[in-house]
Order: C-alpha cells, then structure tokens, then sequence
C-alpha cells in the first residue's frame, strides 16, 4: 500500500512589501484547502501588512493578520516545492531544482484599500491558475 504523497508546498515572498505575499497566501488557502500547503515569507524586520490589504481581504471574505509574516529564510525555501517571487527580480536568492514564478504587481504599501482591490483581484485570478499547475502534476 503506498503512503499518500503530502501536498505541495508553495512559498510566496515579497521582498518590499509583505501584504502581497499575505493576499496571495490567503487566497491559496482559502481556495485551495488542503490541497496545497502554503507559506508567506517578508525580506526583513521592517516588514509590515498594510490596514487596507487586511481589509480588502476582509471584504472577500477572507481574513488575514497584520502581523509581519515570516522572515524569508534558506531553509523555507529549501522547504518548498514550489516558490514564488512577487516584484523580487534579482534579489531573491535562487536555489536549484525551485521553479520560480515572478509577480511584477503594483506595490500596495501606503495606499487606500480602494488602491488595494485591483491588485487584490489580480493575485486572486493568478492564484486560481497557480491551484491548476501545482496540482495537476
């Protein structure tokens, strides 16, 4: 009898701003369930989550913290199967055998929730599509 394969692990990171890898960690899990295990990652201590981020996700029903996410580390990118850079280009540390997708977003740090929503709904439609090619392998 084979043992179960576990979920892929998708990693999201956002070097300048951590509310697009929380929105984008949110929407995973809200729509994906179990199907996938997910992580948020910040790129250094000043990280903060935007209020209006928070309630943009509030008004899609979903509720996210406002407390800075994990710190990027080696080891959770090494943990993850599936990592995904958001507006990072270059300064996100490669890792071999990762596949990388890179997010080129608007950033919403500093901006009213009404800023927010577009940026939101577009993470929400590339989430939907990211659902099909990590579980479809």
């Amino acid at each position: 009898m084979s043992t179960p394969a576990s979920p892929p692990s998708v990693l999201f990171v956002c070097v300048h701003n951590a509310g697009r890898s929380q929105m984008a960690a949110a929407f995973l899990t809200h729509l994906a369930g179990d199907r996938v295990e997910v992580r948020s990652a910040g790129s250094a201590l000043a990280d903060t989550v935007n209020p209006a981020v928070v309630e943009a996700m509030n008004e899609a029903g979903i509720n996210i913290s406002a407390e800075t996410p994990k710190i990027l580390t080696t080891e959770a990118v090494q943990a993850s199967d599936v990592v995904i850079t958001m507006g990072c280009g270059d300064t996100c540390p490669i890792f071999p055998g990762k596949r990388y997708l890179d997010w080129q977003l608007d950033d919403p740090a500093g901006q009213g929730v009404e800023a927010v929503r577009p940026i939101r709904d577009a993470i929400e439609t590339r989430v939907r599509a990211l659902i099909s090619e990590v579980t479809s392998n």
